[in-house]
C-alpha cells in the first residue's frame, strides 16, 4: 500500500517533518518532529508541532510512533510533547545506546541520563520491520553521520534522515563524534541501490537562492545527480572530499542544547530545586 505523506517545514532549522498514514481516519506516524527553540532567551515553544497535530486532528488519524531517524544536532524533538497530545510510542535505532553514551561524557550526565536506550518506547533493530495499521515500515541501519542513524522505508517511501540531500546540495557532515564518512558511503550505496522509483524524502534542505526548499527526490535522480554522491564516484574520493569539507564547517548552532534534549527522547533535564530546567553549555570542549 502507498503511503500518504504530509510534509512540514520549519525554516528556523531547514528541518522536514512527515506525518505518514494510509488515508483519513487511519493510524499514523509521525517522523522527526520539532520543538521550537529559541537560542537567544532559551525559551521553547510548540508552533511547529501543533501544526502536525491540526493535521492529526483534522484528518482523524490516531498515531501509534513517533519516529526518529537519529539524535538531531540542528533542532529539538517535540517526540514528549506530541506523545503528551496525540499519544504514540517513541522510536529510534538501537545504536542510539552509542550515541548516548558518547555523550553522557560530553556533557558529564552521570547517572541520571542511562545510555541503555530506556527513554525511548522501542528501539529498533537493523532491518526490523513494523506496523502502522495496514502499512509496513522497515527500518534500515544507514550510520555514517552518527552510529544510530537510520531511515525508515514503506513501500516506495523512504526518509532518510541525514544520509543524504537534495542532488544540489550533497551529503551529510560526518565529523561529529563516532561519524564515519566510510559509513556514509556504505549507507548512501545501500539506498542508492533501491529501486530508482523509490522516492527519498529528506529530513533537511539547505536549498541555493535559485530555488525554494524541496522535500522529495528519487534514487534515479540522486544517482544521476547528488554533487558528492553521483554514480561513478568511488569510496575514497568521496571520503576524500567529506574529510575536508567537514574541516571547514562550523558547528550547528543549536547542537549544544538539541542533543542533550534529544538522547533523552526529547525529555528536558527535570527541574533543580528553584523548579527551572537547565542545560549544560560544556567550554572548551569541542
Amino acid at each position: 500500500m502507498h503511503p500518504h505523506i504530509e510534509p512540514f517545514f520549519d525554516s528556523a532549522t531547514s528541518t522536514f517533518s512527515y506525518v505518514v498514514h494510509a488515508g483519513d481516519g487511519t493510524p499514523a506516524a509521525i517522523v522527526d518532529s520539532v520543538l521550537d527553540y529559541d537560542p537567544k532567551s532559551g525559551r521553547t515553544s510548540t508552533a511547529s508541532a501543533d501544526r502536525l497535530i491540526a493535521f492529526v486532528r483534522a484528518h482523524r488519524l490516531q498515531v501509534e510512533w513517533l519516529l526518529e531517524t537519529h539524535a538531531h544536532a540542528d533542532h529539538l524533538s517535540a517526540a514528549q510533547y506530541l506523545k503528551h497530545e496525540l499519544g504514540g510510542r517513541i522510536a529510534i535505532g538501537d545504536r542510539i545506546c552509542t550515541v548516548q553514551h558518547t555523550f553522557k561524557g560530553v556533557f558529564n550526565l552521570g547517572q541520571d541520563v542511562p545510555d541503555d536506550g530506556a527513554q525511548f518506547d522501542h528501539l529498533f533493530a537493523a532491518d526490523e520491520t513494523f506496523n502502522v495499521g495496514a502499512l509496513t515500515g522497515r527500518a534500515l541501519h544507514v550510520p555514517g553521520h552518527t552510529p544510530a542513524d537510520v531511515a525508515y522505508q514503506f513501500d516506495d517511501a523512504v526518509f532518510v534522515g541525514d544520509t543524504l540531500f537534495m542532488p544540489d546540495v550533497g551529503s551529510a557532515r560526518c565529523d561529529f563524534p563516532g561519524g564515519d564518512a566510510h559509513a556514509l558511503y556504505r549507507s548512501v550505496q545501500r539506498l542508492l541501490a533501491l529501486p530508482p522509483h523509490t522516492r527519498l524524502f529528506m529530513c533537511h534542505d539547505y536549498p541555493p537562492e535559485s530555488r525554494a526548499a524541496r522535500c522529495e527526490t528519487t534514487v534515479e535522480e540522486q544517482r544521476r545527480a547528488n554533487i558528492h554522491m553521483h554514480e561513478g564516484v568511488s569510496e575514497e574520493a568521496f571520503v576524500e572530499m567529506r574529510t575536508a569539507r567537514d574541516r571547514t564547517l562550523s558547528m550547528p548552532v543549536l547542537i549544544l542544547p538539541a542533543v542533550q534534549v534529544n538522547i533523552r527522547a526529547g525529555e528536558m533535564p527535570p527541574p533543580e530545586s528553584n523548579g527551572v530546567r537547565y542545560l549544560k553549555i560544556p567550554l572548551n570542549a569541542f
